[in-house]
Parts: structure tokens; C-alpha cells; sequence
């Protein structure tokens, strides 16, 4: 299976502290998400995603489920309550570098998994795609600067 190379836009650079004595945020740990169904989410950030899974302790296993993300980042999948979530591309979503924007869109055609494509204000396409929960993930391709 492809894997997608997923690097979350705020794990690319530290976090530099503009002030002295501030708490000087260098970066993040993970992101946690409260899903419906553990099994069912993990198939989709692990399989179709292709995320490296994290082993979780054995008394947490029922109810967690962790995922390599870049470079010592996670997404952490959390049991949680059983309402749908109403998201959508223009409002609560996370984002995602990918290596390549056509093989991500390929990629998904290919598992035959609905995704929304637009072309950014600056030229960029960007795909969308909703998870088994109603998070809106959006995915980007890593242009380096001009």
C-alpha cells in the first residue's frame, strides 16, 4: 500500500518565543481525538493513511489507539461520545503536508474514498477528506519557498 508522507503543518519549525520569559512552545507532542469507534478509526488513519501505529499500554488498548506522525509527533485516537460532528473545509479541520498532491489524489481514487479538491488563492491545489468521525483532514503539498 502507498504511503502517504504526513508531516502536520505546525511540526515543521519550532515555535521560537517572542518574548523573554514566555513559555517557549518549540513544538508539539500530539493531537488527541475523540472518536466513536477505535477499530473503525484506526483502519482508516492506519490503513488508508498508511500512519505508523504507536504501541499503547495493554490497559489502555480497549479505548486508545496512537500513530507516528513525522518527526516525534502522534495523533492519538481517544474513545469518545457517539455525536457526529459537523465540520467542513471552511470551518474545525487539521492539515497535512503530503509529499505529492496528484499520487494523494490518485492514492484515493484509487481506495475508490471520497475527497473534495479545490485550487487554493495562490495556485495550490488542496484535497479534503472527511474521517469516519467528521473530522475534516486537508491535505497539501510541500512547495519550497520561491
Amino acid at each position: 500500500m502507498l504511503k502517504i508522507l504526513l508531516i502536520f503543518l505546525i511540526g515543521l519549525a519550532p515555535v521560537v518565543s517572542r518574548s523573554q520569559g514566555a513559555l517557549k512552545v518549540i513544538g508539539y507532542s500530539h493531537v488527541g481525538l475523540q472518536v466513536k469507534d477505535i477499530a473503525v478509526s484506526a483502519k482508516f488513519y492506519g490503513d488508508l493513511l498508511g500512519l505508523p501505529p504507536v504501541e499503547v499500554p495493554d490497559n489502555l488498548k480497549a479505548i486508545r489507539a496512537w500513530f507516528k506522525i513525522g518527526f516525534e509527533q502522534q495523533l492519538h485516537l481517544l474513545a469518545g461520545p457517539a455525536e457526529n460532528r459537523a465540520n467542513d473545509r471552511n470551518g474545525t479541520h487539521y492539515a497535512f503536508f503530503v509529499a505529492s498532491i496528484a499520487q494523494t489524489e490518485q492514492y484515493l481514487q484509487s481506495q475508490k474514498y471520497p475527497y473534495h479538491r479545490q485550487v487554493r488563492f495562490d495556485g495550490l491545489v488542496q484535497i479534503f477528506v472527511i474521517d469516519p468521525d467528521g473530522y475534516v483532514l486537508e491535505f497539501n503539498e510541500l512547495v519550497p519557498p520561491k
